[in-house]
């Protein structure tokens, strides 16, 4: 095998450990989708000094154990490295997931498309809302069982707290590498993201009781609604 035709850069962008390469000023020269997801909540300048903390005195790499939480984002270790003055790098290694007991009726669960969910709910919001949408959603998302029902009330509920915004970003992807467990079994994330520059949490309350209900997690910022949903097919 040819390792010169590898291209190795795949492999650290789907990776779900963020990696950033800034430059001398702290500027970001490189960053894999992890650490883009991971800037929504944190900034720039503390991953910075925080390779410039623990970076190794003289050219090279260091791996140390060191606890990190962003929000929902948490760390047990991070690598620093650097071969010249010009660049530094710095990469998180997520903590593992611990085991989730999630009741589940199974009966409520259907097969669903997501894509097709969201842009019902999505069309919904464009009716009572001028803001600027900008979307990017994975479409080759497997169908997998979904509790339909629940699933657009929450969105509905979501939606509705960004009313006012000029502008929102949707995203929705499936985490790379990522595992929930529920009864003694694992299954891969998807994750929705709905972020502006500001929302009404006025119902942050009814969500949550709609989310606790069902086998979604959510994240509820006062800019951003993040929710996790187990690929169960």
């Amino acid at each position: 095998m040819n390792l010169e035709l590898i291209d190795y850069k795949l492999f650290v962008e789907n990776d779900t450990n963020p990696f950033i390469l800034f430059g001398t000023t702290g500027n970001i020269i490189y960053l894999n989708s992890a650490a883009e997801m991971l800037l929504c909540y944190t900034q720039t300048k503390v991953l910075y000094d925080i390779a410039l903390t623990y970076a190794p005195k003289t050219f090279g790499h260091k791996n140390i154990l060191h606890e990190l939480e962003f929000d929902n984002f948490k760390f047990y270790s991070i690598m620093i490295g650097y071969e010249c003055e010009e660049q530094i790098y710095l990469r998180l290694y997520n903590r593992p997931l611990t085991t989730s007991k999630i009741d589940i009726n199974n009966e409520s669960l259907i097969l669903s498309d997501i894509n097709i969910l969201l842009e019902a709910n999505l069309t919904m919001f464009q009716m009572q809302s001028s803001a600027k949408i900008s979307l990017l959603a994975d479409q080759e998302l497997p169908e997998f069982k979904l509790d339909q029902n629940n699933f657009s009330k929450i969105l509905r509920k979501a939606f509705s707290s960004f009313l006012t915004v000029e502008s929102i970003d949707i995203k929705l992807k499936l985490l790379f590498g990522e595992y929930i467990v529920i009864d003694n079994k694992k299954y891969q994330i998807i994750e929705l993201i709905l972020k502006a520059s500001n929302r009404n949490n006025a119902g942050d309350d009814d969500m949550m009781l709609l989310t606790s209900q069902t086998h979604i997690a959510s994240i509820l910022k006062q800019d951003s609604i993040r929710f996790q949903i187990p690929l169960m097919m």
